[in-house]
């Protein structure tokens, strides 16, 4: 699979937030858990709803949780 060109502390910050399951995560942004499993592994990029939702649950900003990757 080809992945995106996004990357992400979603791991990072699940475990830094009481080491969060990847469940409690999906059930705080309304997604599955593969949902969050595919986020983690890059090999899928969110909407920017999702983004949004994601950075709440941790109390981010977008910007802290997805970033771009430099080619």
């Amino acid at each position: 699979m080809a992945g995106t060109l996004l990357e992400n502390d979603i791991r990072r910050l699940r475990l830094a937030h009481a080491e969060m399951t990847q469940q409690q995560l999906a059930d705080a942004c309304q997604v599955t858990r593969q949902t969050i499993i595919a986020l983690e592994a890059g090999r899928y990029a969110p909407s920017l709803e999702l983004a949004f939702r994601i950075a709440r649950a941790f109390g981010v900003g977008v910007e802290d949780v997805f970033r771009w990757k430099q080619s």
